[in-house]
């Protein structure tokens, strides 16, 4: 890739590489394993793309206004996002999140000048759902709330971005496409446009086995509030993932490929590897959504707990 001449941070996001595991295709000799590496955009996750695509379609049709407070429930890295892109463009953002979060995912947006409003972490993301609407409720004139659940340009950032760009490297050969149900918006947007391809992909939505997960940032939708942008009617197979498979896989990925990924993305490579097994032959993609220095609290001994 060409070096880019930037005007602002805000022009990074996208383009992200895409990196072959070779290691775990030794079990499944016939089929390419790739992971999309997310955590290369400047947010260091996936969440920059629909945080920049939200910010910039409400700026463009009068919903983000500089007299306005940008604000969102998040687990974080929607909220490391939102607070990159409204430091670089001048906006405040207060973000409501469980008070369980890792500790670098609050330090990281308070570094940005973001304000944080802590939320019942028994109650995980649908209590910081629940906080923020009622804040908003109160002081409608004082916010822009661009609800990451509900908000069409979640998808649409999938859609533009990464679903195109997975064509651009692999559309000759991509046979299948992994990625994590948390808002759903990645998943949605590029199965959209990876199902416009010439052939047929097969695309696959991983969610959490069990209502009671460790696998932050993942929905488990039978037991949660449903996101307006999830459709189950589109990918072609949502499969059940366990915590100890994707928090396995995430040291797996760490001491065999080199690459440092979270549990959500441990999840979503231990669905590829099953899926690899299952056909025998193709291409296979599927999505690293964050780095795994993000998750340095729970420890790792944590992950023996009874989910």
């Amino acid at each position: 890739m060409r070096f880019r001449k930037m005007e602002s941070i805000v022009e990074a996001v996208g383009n992200t590489p895409l990196v072959r595991m070779r290691t775990l295709e030794k079990e499944v000799p016939g089929v390419k394993l790739y992971l999309k590496l997310e955590y290369a955009n400047p947010g260091g996750s996936v969440k920059d793309r629909p945080a920049r695509q939200m910010m910039l379609d409400a700026i463009e049709d009068g919903r983000l206004t500089n007299d306005k407070i940008l604000i969102d429930a998040t687990s974080g890295n929607t909220g490391v996002a939102y607070s990159l892109f409204g430091a670089a463009m001048g906006y405040r953002i207060q973000l409501v999140m469980p008070s369980n979060v890792s500790q670098a995912r609050k330090d990281i947006t308070q570094a940005f000048g973001t304000e944080i409003i802590y939320s019942d972490p028994m109650e995980g993301s649908d209590g910081a759902i629940r906080m923020v609407r009622t804040l908003v409720a109160e002081e409608p004139d004082r916010y822009f709330y661009p609800d990451q659940y509900s908000n069409p340009s979640n998808p649409r950032s999938h859609y533009l971005g990464t679903g195109a760009e997975v064509l651009e490297q692999v559309g000759d050969e991509v046979t299948h496409f992994v990625a994590g149900l948390g808002t759903s918006g990645t998943c949605m947007g590029a199965t959209r446009r990876l199902h416009e391809h010439s052939r047929k992909i097969e695309c696959v939505a991983i969610e959490p086995a069990e209502a009671l997960h460790g696998l932050e940032g993942l929905k488990h939708m039978g037991s949660s509030i449903v996101p307006e942008i999830y459709d189950p009617n589109v990918p072609d197979e949502i499969l059940p993932v366990g915590t100890e498979a994707g928090w396995d896989m995430s040291d797996r990925l760490a001491a065999q490929e080199g690459l440092h990924v979270g549990h959500s993305t441990g999840a979503n490579v231990a669905g590829a590897l099953e899926i690899a097994k299952r056909i025998g032959e193709g291409c296979i993609v599927a999505i690293a959504c964050d780095r795994g220095d993000r998750y340095f609290a729970p420890m790792k001994w944590e992950k023996h707990y009874e989910w």
